[in-house]
């Protein structure tokens, strides 16, 4: 794809000016077109998004697939001008409603999941983790839909996102962040 402009630097703003159907994160100024995903990509992201939807009905926390634009370290009173980093998880789960506004999510959500994709593997392992680090996301969920397991990673209170557990197929995956929410990964893995 190429960019509306070409710049050395990034921001929201130009993201806000290009096509919303070009999916584009942009990570400390630097802009990266996302591939579409695959069909299985797909149906796992949606059966995560379902049973995450269905649990959190009637509470405060919410969940948004992508695509979802998430400004991992925006402040208040930033212009988008100043906001150099943009990503779209594949799932975000935001239980302080003050961080929604019209274009998706202004600062770190509670949880975020990535489905790895043959083009993502490096960046969702190594690049996101350590933004998803930073900006201090609680949980992390990294999806493997090759191997058919799930690696979950809990922000540490010395703020560093440590590896807290690996679930398979077959088992029903604790969500940490929300008391009481497990996931059936026999119906994530179902194909």
């Amino acid at each position: 794809m190429a960019f509306p402009a070409k710049k050395i630097q990034y921001t929201f703003a130009d993201v806000l000016s290009w096509d919303e159907s070009e999916h584009i994160e942009i990570i400390n100024g630097e802009a990266f077109a996302m591939a579409a995903p695959s069909r299985m990509h797909q149906k796992i992201s949606m059966e995560l998004s379902r049973q995450l939807a269905n649990y959190l009905e009637g509470k405060k926390c919410e969940v948004y697939p992508a695509p979802f634009s998430v400004r991992l370290f925006e402040q208040d009173g930033d212009a988008p001008e100043d906001v150099d980093t943009l990503v779209e998880p594949d799932i975000s789960v935001i239980c302080d409603r003050n961080k929604l506004d019209q274009y998706g999510c202004k600062g770190a959500p509670d949880m975020v999941i990535e489905v790895l994709s043959p083009s993502s593997h490096r960046h969702d392992q190594l690049v996101k983790l350590n933004l998803y680090q930073q900006a201090g996301v609680r949980e992390y969920w990294i999806v493997d839909p090759e191997n058919r397991i799930v690696r979950v990673m809990l922000l540490s209170d010395a703020g560093f996102l440590q590896p807290h557990e690996i679930y398979q197929q077959g088992d029903i995956a604790r969500v940490t962040v929300l008391e009481g929410c497990f996931i059936e990964l026999g119906k994530v893995f179902s194909e």
